[in-house]
């Protein structure tokens, strides 16, 4: 039998460490005296120590290598789980970087510009309303271009040639759009997409999909580099409200979210306060 001490030094890992290992039930010693509390270990034990390491060594808690023990047919399965999942947290790691990165380079700010008339194709994204609850924030995102993206794919197989990024705006452009708003019955988005295209090809589109023209006008936008999110929704709100406009004021119920590859763009129309500014 060996001592804790000697079991330490002879695997490499700190009493305060077995006796947490003890305690979550991941190594326990082959012996503990009732009177003194003493533990002892096996030399067999030793290569038990030896693979709880290089498992931990991975970053799997405590819990995962636990069950990576007990089930060893099934272990290998876990540890390449486990590399997956910690491809996809240093991708978002690597994602939020850059984006902390170009935060502080270039700050978001609120620009004016003139936004050209132009033909879109319309389509409500479908599902439940999104983005009313925090958790279905980034469900919102994915539906939205996931219906972006088979938009894209249809104006295309008709012949029409996308002119410009897509973009959301809420779904309340018609009555029963409203009503089913107003209600929580959904859609709650609608996807825009610029299209350059004869009316012969428009006339092919399908039923799904409406043809609009969106009407020039003046807007006030920021742009917000990485993935969508609440609280970046929200600050893109908050630059807006408060950017000072002569004799203006940014119409919220005109707003729509540019969809760029790396980030999102958030643009309202201006109206004027003598009643002029863009409807659409």
């Amino acid at each position: 039998m060996l001592s804790i001490s000697d079991f330490s030094e002879m695997c490499g890992l700190p009493p305060q460490t077995l006796r947490y290992y003890h305690g979550a039930g991941l190594l326990v010693p082959a012996d503990v005296d009732e009177q003194t509390g003493y533990r002892s270990y096996t030399l067999e034990q030793v290569e038990q120590a030896m693979l709880i390491t290089v498992l931990r060594g991975t970053g799997m808690s405590v819990k995962l290598v636990r069950r990576a023990l007990d089930e060893p047919d099934n272990a290998l399965a876990l540890v390449q789980r486990h590399r997956t999942d910690l491809r996809k947290e240093r991708q978002a790691q690597d994602e939020a970087i850059s984006n902390a990165c170009e935060f502080f380079t270039s700050p978001p700010a609120t620009r004016l510009r003139h936004a050209a008339e132009r033909t879109v194709v319309s389509k409500p994204v479908p599902g439940p309303p999104a983005g009313r609850e925090r958790h279905d924030w980034d469900a919102a995102h994915a539906a939205v271009t996931a219906t972006a993206r088979d938009v894209v794919r249809t104006v295309e197989s008709r012949g029409c040639v996308v002119s410009g990024p897509p973009w959301q705006t809420l779904a309340a452009e018609t009555p029963e759009q409203k009503e089913q708003f107003l209600t929580g019955e959904g859609p709650h988005w609608l996807v825009k997409v610029p299209v350059t295209a004869d009316d012969e090809a428009l006339a092919t589109l399908p039923d799904d999909v409406e043809v609009q023209v969106f009407e020039a006008r003046e807007e006030l936008s920021i742009f917000i580099p990485g993935r969508s999110s609440m609280a970046k929704y929200g600050t893109a709100l908050s630059r807006l409200f408060t950017h000072p406009l002569d004799a203006a004021y940014v119409d919220v119920t005109r707003m729509r979210h540019v969809l760029h590859d790396d980030g999102v763009e958030t643009s309202a129309a201006i109206r004027r306060l003598d009643g002029s500014g863009a409807d659409q």
